[in-house]
């Protein structure tokens, strides 16, 4: 069984602690923001054991979270998007600590196989400047970052392709939806669209803990991408 810390006790959080003795896991150590607040509840004590932490907090706490974490010596799933602007400082971290960590802004393994398609479709139409590509997402009413982590990263993915195209993005927050991403190229002629539908949260869950599995006694900072690319026997 492999030691696991939860940092981050909402849905996602949830999911992940009911999924995770059905993959080897044993639930270890759970914080949420009422015994972490500021990162304070991450001690050498509690972590003591500890194979691998997996973070789905906010972006305002994943960096102090990983600063500590990675200090004990302990390897990180972060899960967590919008803190990207501090991914600099966070790698630095890491590879100081000499710590492993996978990241995703989104741990879907149909999202990052999504990637594939969307930089194949960008490649194809690039060639086609009457076709103008653009992104929507929609998510349930409880999600804070708009547009999305993935969203954002989608247009990081095909940018390259299209570098004289501007790449609109809309996003939905309403209901219960768990995820919807879209990626469209319009002409006056036609409409092509790719579309990646979640139907809960179980399918993060299974990549969160892919991930977790991959890094224990890994180290360096990778994108849940790189991880999926290498398979589980690297």
């Amino acid at each position: 069984m492999i030691n696991l810390a939860l940092l981050g006790y909402g849905k996602m959080g949830k999911t992940l602690a009911q999924l995770a003795p059905q993959r080897g896991f044993e639930v270890s150590l759970v914080m949420d923001i009422d015994v972490n607040d500021e990162s304070c509840g991450i001690t050498r004590e509690k972590f003591k054991g500890i194979d691998v932490c997996v973070d789905f907090t906010t972006p305002q706490a994943v960096v102090e979270n990983v600063h500590r974490v990675a200090a004990l010596g302990v390897n990180l799933v972060v899960g967590t998007t919008g803190w990207q602007k501090h991914q600099a400082e966070v790698r630095k971290v890491i590879e100081q600590a000499g710590v492993g960590m996978v990241y995703a802004a989104n741990f879907s393994i149909g999202v990052n196989l999504f990637y594939k398609l969307a930089r194949a479709a960008a490649e194809i139409f690039a060639p086609f400047p009457m076709y103008d590509p653009f992104i929507t997402e929609a998510h349930h009413k409880m999600k804070k970052d708009a547009p999305s982590g993935t969203a954002h990263e989608i247009s990081r993915q095909i940018q390259p392709y299209l570098v004289d195209r501007e790449i609109p993005m809309a996003s939905v927050r309403a209901g219960y939806i768990p995820g919807v991403h879209e990626l469209g190229f319009d002409s006056e002629a036609d409409t092509v669209i790719l579309r990646h539908t979640a139907r809960g949260r179980q399918g993060f869950a299974e990549g969160a803990l892919y991930a977790a599995r991959w890094v224990v006694g890994k180290k360096g900072f990778y994108s849940f991408a790189e991880v999926l690319e290498m398979g589980a026997g690297s």
